[in-house]
């Protein structure tokens, strides 16, 4: 089958001599605007565009921008007679396949498309494998090209074949659970159980319980023998998420674990044995912990064996026309939407934008986008109004940034939360979805009594 080629100018004599040139090992369809190729592109789908550069209304670069904003990308060729080194920068920075100037060498410009087409070509074959090579290793969850994320994924698949112990790394809302499921996923164990716990939600009493499970008769309540989550996940994996908030009474019995894979429930004398494998998981720097006598540094030696670094979202932005393309469609499909996708406008406010709550912040705003969006399309007007007037958080340099926003996000969330309270610590706690244990330190961090 022929590739489909769109040739885009505003003069009819070039048009028509392109399309003598080029019908015969391409299906050609012609456009005099670009208001017209992109009526064309929404009723046939193409595989390159051949546009004029400087044409009335929208001009090429514009063009191109609209186009690459489009899921499948065609190949995209700028033609001008006002060849410049800047111009020619500027399209390529804008995603053009390649430059050439009026008047049209022929042979040149068949050089060019058959070599664009055929990189298109190995391209779409690759992602295709690399979707196959996703879902075969449990990486389709985790979304990313940047060559930060390419890292993660290659530490990913080298090291879930191991029994070693995971650390991972990263600020709240980066995906720190999706990279445990997949070490799962993608390890031998993948047929036994994946079990999570979320150590900041449970006081240390209660964690203890869960982790190693207790007697009948232990404690006040303990009506029956019950399993922690490590016999639950024998055989498995165990995901210990903001391992930090983990007090040393605990860290001792969990050092213990590691080190002999053995443990006794609460209020129990048999010793049992378990094979789990376990991830753990910390927005918090344990180094600096263990540091300021916090956190042991035996156990932190125990966990660090293999260390995966989640980047935040600013620091990987041009993965974000990715994540996206995945919400959009995600959501989209949950609330029965037909949607277009979203307007470079949205985009590149998007990609400026620096994201504290990182993925689920975004995928929280799209949600909320695809659900009350009126048209077929995303746009400017469909963000949140503090995202659209570009109240982006207090201005601070690098790393930074992000990590000042979320922590007068926090301080203003625990403030209302002790307000509502009437200053009941337990209650704000409950309010705020964590233990009273993690309030108080963070009482303590921001100064708050």
């Amino acid at each position: 089958m022929k590739p489909t080629l769109l040739i885009v100018d505003d003069e009819r004599n070039t048009r028509e001599g392109l399309s003598r040139a080029l019908r015969r090992r391409y299906k050609v369809l012609l456009a005099d605007s670009a208001m017209t190729a992109l009526e064309q592109m929404d009723r046939e789908p193409v595989d390159a565009v051949l546009t004029d550069l400087r044409m009335p209304g929208m001009d090429g670069l514009t063009l191109v921008r609209r186009i690459l904003a489009r899921d499948p990308q065609p190949v995209c060729i700028l033609l001008t007679a006002y060849g410049s080194v800047e111009t020619a920068v500027e399209a390529m920075k804008n995603g053009a396949t390649d430059f050439l100037t009026k008047p049209v060498n022929l042979d040149q410009l068949e050089v060019v498309l058959k070599r664009a087409l055929e990189t298109r070509r190995l391209a779409q074959s690759n992602r295709q494998l690399q979707q196959q090579l996703d879902a075969r290793y449990g990486l389709e969850n985790i979304v990313g090209q940047s060559e930060a994320m390419q890292q993660v994924f290659e530490t990913l698949k080298q090291v879930a074949p191991s029994r070693a112990t995971v650390l991972v790394q990263g600020e709240s809302g980066t995906g720190k659970e999706l990279v445990a499921q997949a070490l799962h996923q993608l390890s031998p164990r993948a047929g036994n159980g994946f079990v999570a716990v979320h150590c900041a939600a449970l006081s240390d009493t209660l964690l203890e319980s869960e982790l190693f499970g207790h007697e009948r008769g232990a404690f006040t309540g303990a009506h029956e023998t019950r399993k922690g989550r490590f016999e639950l996940a024998d055989g498995g994996t165990l995901f210990l998420d903001e391992i930090g908030e983990i007090e040393m009474p605990t860290q001792v019995k969990l050092l213990r674990v590691l080190e002999e894979r053995r443990f006794e429930r609460v209020g129990g004398m048999d010793t049992l044995e378990v094979d789990t494998r376990l991830v753990a998981a910390t927005n918090r720097d344990l180094r600096a912990m263990v540091d300021a006598g916090q956190f042991r540094e035996d156990l932190f030696f125990r966990l660090n064996v293999v260390q995966i670094r989640l980047p935040p979202l600013r620091e990987r932005k041009e993965d974000i026309p990715l994540l996206l393309q995945k919400f959009i469609r995600q959501f989209a499909e949950e609330n029965q939407r037909e949607l277009d996708g979203m307007t470079p406008e949205l985009l590149e406010h998007l990609q400026q934008y620096p994201w504290p709550g990182n993925i689920r912040e975004l995928r929280n705003v799209v949600e909320r986008m695809v659900v009350l969006s009126r048209s077929d399309r995303l746009g400017l007007r469909d963000l949140p109004p503090e995202l659209r007037e570009g109240k982006a958080p207090p201005k601070a340099t690098g790393a930074l940034r992000g990590v000042t926003s979320m922590q007068d996000a926090e301080r203003r969330m625990i403030e209302q939360a002790l307000q509502d309270q009437g200053g009941n610590r337990t209650r704000a706690a409950e309010q705020l979805g964590i233990s009273r244990r993690t309030l108080h330190r963070k009482l303590n961090e921001f100064g708050l009594h």
